[in-house]
C-alpha cells in the first residue's frame, strides 16, 4: 500500500555462476558512468548505509523467516561484495536490486532516479517522477502449475498472432536456452515476492516479457525463446516475437469465466454477473481503488431496488489489485459483524518524518494511498493516533507503536475493531474465490473473511503481502550529492483479525484448488462449483 511523496503507505544468495555470467555480459565502464557508480570505497559505504538503515527501520515478519528458512540481514549482506565490485551502472543497479529483494517483500522496489544510475532499457522498472513503461510482451502467457512445485510452468493463454505458438497446456522446459529450473533459480534473485506462490506467479508472468526487472541475460531481446513439452509429449522450441501489450488480443483461456451468467454492469471496482435462474451473483473484483466506495454503494442500491440482497453472492478476487478501505466493502457484501485488521509502526529514525509527512497530507486533504483515499472519514482518527500514541512512543524509545484498527480508516484508536454490517447490506450466502495473483489490501480482505468466518474461501490464498506503510528515499553515495537509486523500507505491520503479522502469512482458505496445466480451461467452473458446495455444506441438510 503506497502513498505519494517520501513516505508510501502501504534472502537469496546468488550463485557464483550467475555473478560470472552477469559480469561477462556487461560492458566496461565509460568515463561518463564513473561518477554515477562511484568508487569501490563509496559503493562499500553505500552498501553499509543500506544495511544499517534496514537493520533499524525494517518491520520484519517472523513468518517469512520460518517459511523461507533465512535471515534477511544475512541474505542482504551476502550481496554486499557485488555492490562493491560493480563496474557499470547495470551491474550496480542489479546488485542493489538483489540486495533489496533479498528481504523477500513484494512491496519493496528499487527505482531509477534523475541523474542516478542509467540503464539502456528501463521498461517494467519504476522510474521516479515518470510513468512506468510497459515492457514488450509475447502473445503467450505462462502460469505456474500449482499441483507441482518449484519451476513447473505451462502455457495457459494465447493472443492473436501470426507467430506459431506452443499449444495450451505445454510445459516449459527451457527459457532462453536455460533449463527452466536454472532460469527459475537465477530469476528469483531479481523478483520481489513475499511467499513462494507469489514468487511463482510473478516469475511466470514476467517470463514472456522483455522486462528490465531482469538483467539482459535473463530476458529476451525482441523475442522469447521457450522450449516446451507439448501435451502429446513432443518437445519443441519456439522463438516468439515480442509485441506491444496494447496490441495483444487475448483468448482469455485462463481468465475468470462463468458460463450461464450475464453482465449486469461493470465499474472500475468489479464486473457484476447475474444468473437469474439460480439467484446467484458473481462479482469479478478488480481492486480496492479510487471509486470503490461509490461502486459498492451502487451495487447495494441496485440489489436493494431489485430485491436481490438475499441472493447468493460469490466474490472472485483472483485478478484483484490492492488499495484501501476494504472493510467498507465487507460491511456491505455480507451480513455478519466482524473484526477488521489492525496495524502499527516500527519506531526508528524515519518515524517522526513519516508522521510529519502524513500530517502535511492531512492538512492538504491529500491523505491518499497511490491516489486512493486511505480513510473513510477525513483522517482525524488517524491524526489522533499519531498525536496521542505514535509521537509519545517515539519519545519513550519504544520498539513499536501500539496496534490500532488499520490506519484508523474505519474505527478510532481505542476501538476493538469490531464493525457491524451497514444499514443496507447483502443478507444471503457469501463466498469468495481467491488466487495468488494479488495481495496487499486484498490479503487483508481475505483475512477478514477467513478469520471472522464470514463465508467459505476456495481456490488458492492470495500473494501473502501486506503492511501498514513503507518509507522511501533517494540514496546518495555517502558524503556526496551524487544520487544512485530510490530505495524502500517496510516500516509497519498489518495485524490480522486473528492477531498475527500478515506479511508473508496469507490466510488458510477452506478448499485448496490449484491451477494446473490439466484444468486451466475448466478452472473457474471448478472454483464456482466448490464455492457453492462449501456453502451447501455450511447450511447442512
Amino acid at each position: 500500500m503506497r502513498s505519494p511523496s517520501v513516505a508510501r503507505g502501504a534472502g537469496l544468495r546468488v550463485a557464483a555462476a550467475l555473478v560470472g555470467a552477469w559480469s561477462a555480459c556487461t560492458a566496461a565502464p565509460s568515463p561518463e558512468a564513473s561518477s554515477r557508480i562511484g568508487t569501490p570505497e563509496l559503493r562499500a559505504a553505500l552498501a553499509d548505509t543500506i544495511l544499517a538503515r534496514t537493520d533499524r527501520r525494517e518491520a520484519w515478519s517472523p513468518h517469512k523467516r520460518e517459511h523461507f528458512g533465512f535471515d534477511p540481514m544475512e541474505a542482504m549482506r551476502a550481496v554486499r561484495s557485488d555492490v562493491v565490485g560493480a563496474e557499470t551502472d547495470t551491474q550496480l543497479f542489479y546488485a542493489l536490486s538483489r540486495m533489496s529483494h533479498a528481504r523477500r517483500d513484494r512491496h519493496l522496489d528499487v527505482a531509477l532516479v534523475p541523474d542516478g544510475l542509467q540503464l539502456p532499457d528501463s521498461a517494467g522498472l519504476p522510474v521516479a517522477g515518470a510513468d512506468e513503461a510497459d515492457p514488450l510482451r509475447a502473445p503467450v502467457r505462462v502460469f505456474p502449475d500449482f499441483a507441482l512445485g518449484g519451476a513447473s510452468f505451462f502455457v495457459g493463454d494465447h493472443a492473436a498472432s501470426e507467430a506459431e505458438l506452443p499449444p495450451i497446456g505445454s510445459r516449459v522446459v527451457e527459457v532462453h536456452g536455460l533449463p527452466v529450473e536454472r532460469w527459475f533459480e537465477q530469476a528469483t534473485a531479481y523478483m520481489r515476492h513475499s511467499t513462494v506462490n507469489d514468487l511463482r506467479w510473478e516469475l511466470a508472468d514476467a517470463m514472456t516479457q522483455q522486462t528490465a526487472i531482469f538483467p539482459p541475460e535473463l530476458r529476451g531481446d525482441g523475442s522469447v525463446v521457450l522450449a516446451v513439452r507439448e501435451p502429446d509429449g513432443q518437445e519443441r522450441t519456439y522463438e516468439i516475437p515480442m509485441e506491444s501489450p496494447a496490441t495483444l488480443s487475448w483468448e482469455e483461456v485462463a481468465e475468470p469465466r462463468y458460463d450461464g451468467f450475464e453482465t449486469a454492469f461493470s465499474t472500475t471496482t468489479y464486473e457484476l454477473l447475474v444468473d437469474e435462474a439460480s439467484e446467484v451473483l458473481v462479482l469479478v473484483w478488480a481492486g480496492f481503488r479510487e471509486t470503490m466506495v461509490d461502486d459498492v454503494d451502487r451495487l447495494v442500491e441496485w440489489a436493494s431496488e431489485l430485491d436481490r440482497l438475499d441472493w447468493t453472492l460469490v466474490v472472485d478476487v483472483t485478478r484483484s489489485r490492492g488499495g484501501s478501505r476494504g472493510a467498507y466493502a465487507v460491511q456491505r457484501l455480507q451480513p455478519k459483524p466482524f473484526k477488521t485488521t489492525f496495524g502499527n509502526l516500527r519506531i526508528s529514525d524515519v518515524t517522526r518524518p513519516f508522521v510529519e509527512e502524513r500530517q502535511a497530507a492531512f492538512q492538504a486533504r491529500r491523505l491518499e494511498d497511490s491516489g486512493v483515499p486511505e480513510t473513510i472519514d477525513d483522517g482525524r482518527w488517524l491524526m489522533e493516533w499519531f498525536e496521542m500514541d505514535v509521537l509519545p512512543a517515539i519519545e519513550r524509545g519504544d520498539a513499536y507503536t501500539n496496534d490500532v484498527p488499520f490506519k484508523s480508516a474505519h474505527a478510532p484508536r481505542d476501538s476493538d475493531g469490531v464493525l457491524d454490517p451497514a444499514a443496507v447490506h447483502f443478507t444471503g450466502p457469501f463466498a469468495v474465490i481467491s488466487g495468488p495473483s494479488g495481495g496487499s489490501h486484498l490479503d487483508q480482505f481475505i483475512h477478514q473473511v477467513v478469520d471472522n468466518d464470514l463465508g467459505p474461501v476456495v481456490g488458492m490464498p492470495p500473494g501473502g503481502y501486506s503492511n501498514t506503510w513503507e518509507w522511501e528515499e533517494v540514496l546518495h553515495f555517502p558524503g556526496t550529492d551524487q544520487p544512485v537509486v530510490r530505495f524502500m523500507w517496510n516500516i509497519g505491520h498489518t495485524i490480522t483479525p486473528g492477531g498475527e503479522i500478515a506479511e508473508g502469512n496469507p490466510a488458510e482458505i477452506d478448499e485448496w484448488i490449484p491451477l494446473t496445466a490439466d484444468n486451466v480451461r475448466e478452472y473457474y467452473g471448478l472454483l464456482f462449483d466448490a464455492a457453492l458446495r462449501q456453502l451447501a455444506e455450511r447450511d447442512g441438510p
